[in-house]
């Protein structure tokens, strides 16, 4: 693969800390992706945000609001991850779709583009820059705008199943699964506005445990554990 778009759910950064960051975790991240640039591959990388905020969940803050306070939690994910990927020897560029100062650039396919061909890891913060849509669909939206091969999906847990495996221990993993198959039966892979997204576009999904050793390295290199959501 050329290009890929890796995303890394918040409550991953956070490890069993639960909020924040653990830097540990990250800097693991951090090694498995220098891997890959070393190996002349393109890296795109999302974050959510919700090791600092899930405002959905309160009833008490209006949506608009609530959602602009998570795309700034992606900010500073973003700005924290692509640190510690410079510590240990990348270039890296953040790109938001909305003016943050002199903290990040104004996203750009052709500034992506040109990023990429020096050899950055490009990480896309604040999700598509309006309420009402997910970092879900802001990963889709931007795999497809950059035109990213697959989407990883590193998440706590290792792959997709039929039921919560938090909840049900009876819980069946999937290996491969459609997209068609996520929608019908809201396996909640993404959510609905990205997966219809990602149906539409046919942009592959790889979903892994970010918290499996070297899992990031494995899956692009074929050792591959987790659910491939196919198109």
């Amino acid at each position: 693969m050329r290009r890929i778009l890796l995303k890394l759910s918040g409550e991953a950064l956070a490890g069993d800390k639960k909020m924040g960051f653990d830097e540990e975790t990250v800097r693991g991240v951090a090694l498995q992706v220098k891997q890959l640039v070393d190996q002349g591959m393109q890296v795109g990388i999302v974050t959510g945000g919700g090791n600092f905020w899930r405002g959905r969940s309160s009833e008490n803050i209006d949506r608009t609001k609530a959602d602009q306070i998570g795309m700034l939690a992606t900010v500073m994910n973003c700005i924290y991850v692509s640190e510690i990927f410079r510590s240990v020897g990348m270039k890296t560029a953040v790109l938001t779709p909305f003016e943050c100062g002199s903290f990040t650039k104004l996203f750009s396919k052709d500034r992506a583009n040109k990023y990429f061909e020096r050899g950055m890891v490009v990480f896309f913060a604040g999700g598509t820059g309006h309420p009402y849509f997910s970092t879900d669909t802001g990963v889709v939206l931007r795999a497809i705008e950059v035109e990213a091969e697959v989407i990883l999906l590193a998440k706590s847990i290792d792959g997709v199943y039929d039921s919560d495996p938090k909840t049900n221990p009876d819980a069946k993993k999937y290996d491969e699964v459609t997209i068609d198959e996520v929608i019908a039966n809201n396996l909640q892979v993404v959510d609905m506005t990205a997966s219809i997204l990602a149906r539409d576009n046919k942009m592959p999904m790889w979903v892994f445990g970010l918290n499996e050793e070297n899992s990031i390295v494995n899956t692009v290199n074929g050792k591959f554990s987790g659910t491939r959501v196919t198109v």
